[in-house]
């Protein structure tokens, strides 16, 4: 399979942002049910997630996986979705955004995350000491390994 062949084949997800106009939450949140609803019965279709504005924001973010390209195009030209669209596009004050985005990619690397840098390998080693050697040691101490008798020793070892 090629290239151009394998990508018409992966999953896809489409990552619709919209910001809803004061006053038209409960309106816009029964579309929302209904257009889960209509991708339901879309061929290719793997599921649907949406994510509710935060407290004092009003954008609401949906997350649509198809299992190809091919099934997200059919549904994006769909006559169904545009009937949809023509009843959301009232209740949304500017903007959408939209992105495609192939495979895997938009659950690991989103678009708008920062980068972090890694801290140095030798803080990391100092802090993973720091904590797990007293954790270690006070273990063996309070609790002996079961098969740890103490007749290893001759007769110089006290036992606790």
């Amino acid at each position: 399979m090629s290239l151009p062949e394998r990508a018409d084949t992966d999953p896809v997800s489409l990552v619709v942002r919209r910001r809803v106009r004061p006053g038209h939450e409960a309106e816009y949140e029964s579309l929302l049910t209904e257009g889960a609803a209509l991708l339901s019965r879309v061929p290719g279709h793997r599921g649907t997630g949406i994510i509710r504005p935060v407290s004092g924001d009003r954008e609401y973010t949906l997350v649509t996986r198809f299992d190809s390209l091919r099934a997200a195009a059919d549904w994006e030209l769909s006559p169904k979705r545009a009937e949809w669209l023509s009843k959301v596009e009232p209740l949304i004050d500017g903007q959408v955004s939209f992105e495609k985005q192939p495979g895997l990619e938009f659950w690991f690397t989103p678009p708008a995350a920062p980068t972090l840098r890694q801290p140095p390998r030798w803080k990391m080693a100092l802090v993973t000491l720091a904590a797990l050697y007293p954790v270690s040691v006070g273990s063996g101490l309070l609790w002996p390994l079961p098969w740890d008798t103490g007749h290893h020793c001759s007769g110089h070892c006290r036992r606790w």
